[in-house]
């Protein structure tokens, strides 16, 4: 209540961030098409990129993890916030829908917000998203932030028509890419006239197609037409449309049908399109192949795309949202020791071949055991009994020194074989410079 009985003294102050002097909206472009969250969400390839994303985000695992004395880190499932982030925040949605609600908005308004509901003790205890268009970050005149969240008719009924003045501290803000890293803007604002191109020429080629696949033209007549309007409505009913295209058209009284537009092919309407998509896809950083367009991918490349689709796209969002939610949820002290962690190994891993390649050298080389690599193919651990944490390393390994340590050896079958002892003895004691080693004989 500190900052609103602030605001109400002093007076709220609009537009006080540096990047609200900036305008992104949304509206209409170029083409003359209105382009906003709505209208860029019904182009297939615009949809197609939002999902993406938005379902890669909600479907990684989001841990809680606490430091460990040792420099190793646990799972923290006895923190109030693992369970929150990772199963429900709240008692009307589960972590999948809350996280890919929010990326949508991310993605479409540039900012997504979530309202922090605490108990008595400031724990906090459930997170509800806010739609973005309609809350305004601003500053009192002390400088401090605030959000003011607007409701509409589309909330509950008790709260229609008013107006909420939140703290920081309530508010789970992630932005996007911005100018004053406080408020981030739309992507599709930014991006309205190669949208708006997009849904001009879907609307286009819908209109074609409407018109019965064939270019407008002019129907000639040698003389004088009395009802002229009569006489299109009746050229449109009967040959007007996709389903009456290919009919044949009877002309009397001498008349003559001219075409006058040209074809789509002459306009290169499709090549218009498909270079439509591929701008979309590059506004949101999305491989081509990933939103249909399989032009340029194979089989020798398209795994790689997608590798680098999550270092390259993923990864950044993925930065954005575990420092946000670091920020917004954890105390003071809880930062030194915590910290979220979204598990993307699963989208790393490469085919069965390669995975198995990768588990042996790490198995012979001693740096993971079975339990390991069980445990990232999602299989049952084995039991200590059974050795399943041992790491193990191949016996015929010896250090560059050693090498040729034996070979003065006359007679083989005179050697005798060291005791475990004598053997990890040899192995620390390094002689001086580079002697070769002979052992001689009792």
């Amino acid at each position: 209540m500190g900052i609103i009985g602030n605001l109400l003294a002093r007076g709220r102050v609009q537009n006080r961030t540096s990047g609200s002097t900036y305008s992104f909206l949304f509206g209409g472009s170029t083409s003359g098409k209105a382009v906003n969250e709505r209208s860029s969400m019904q182009m297939t390839a615009v949809h197609a990129c939002v999902r993406i994303l938005a379902e890669a985000i909600a479907g990684l695992p989001l841990h809680l993890y606490r430091h460990g004395e040792d420099s190793s880190k646990h799972k923290a499932k006895e923190h109030p916030l693992y369970n929150l982030l990772h199963s429900e925040p709240n008692p009307e949605m589960t972590s999948f829908v809350f996280r890919e609600t929010l990326m949508t908005h991310l993605l479409l308004w540039g900012n997504a917000y979530a309202q922090i509901i605490r108990n008595g003790r400031g724990e906090v205890v459930a997170l509800y998203p806010l739609m973005p268009n309609r809350m305004q970050v601003d500053r009192d005149r002390s400088g401090r932030l605030y959000y003011q969240y607007t409701t509409s008719a589309e909330d509950a009924h008790t709260t229609q028509g008013s107006s909420a003045v939140l703290d920081p501290s309530e508010v789970l803000h992630i932005p996007g890419l911005g100018f004053d890293g406080l408020v981030g803007y739309s992507p599709i604002a930014m991006a309205k006239n190669a949208i708006g191109m997009a849904i001009a020429c879907e609307e286009y080629g819908a209109r074609f197609f409407a018109n019965g696949a064939a270019p407008g033209g002019v129907l000639e007549h040698p003389g004088t037409v009395k009802d002229p309007a009569r006489l299109r409505e009746t050229w449109q009913g009967q040959f007007g449309g996709s389903a009456n295209s290919g009919k044949v058209a009877v002309l009397e009284e001498g008349m003559k049908y001219t075409p006058i537009s040209i074809s789509p092919e002459q306009a290169q309407f499709l090549e218009t399109r498909k270079f439509q998509i591929n701008e979309i896809a590059r506004i949101f950083r999305v491989p081509p192949h990933m939103v249909g367009d399989l032009e340029k991918s194979s089989f020798s490349n398209i795994e790689q795309q997608s590798l680098e689709f999550v270092k390259y796209t993923l990864d950044p969002w993925v930065i954005r949202w575990e420092q946000s939610l670091a920020r917004a949820l954890l105390g003071t002290d809880e930062k030194r020791t915590h910290f979220f962690r979204f598990n993307v190994e699963g989208l790393l891993r490469g085919d069965y071949q390669s995975r198995m390649g990768g588990y042996a050298t790490a198995r012979q080389n001693g740096w993971m055991s079975a339990n390991d690599i069980r445990a990232l193919e999602d299989m049952d651990l084995i039991t200590e009994e059974d050795g399943g944490n041992l790491y193990l390393v191949n016996g015929n390994m010896l250090p560059v020194w050693m090498a040729g340590a034996y070979a003065g050896r006359l007679d083989p079958s005179e050697q005798k074989e060291n005791t475990d002892e004598e053997q990890q003895v040899l192995a620390m004691e390094k002689p001086p410079g580079r002697r070769r080693i002979a052992r001689e004989d009792p």
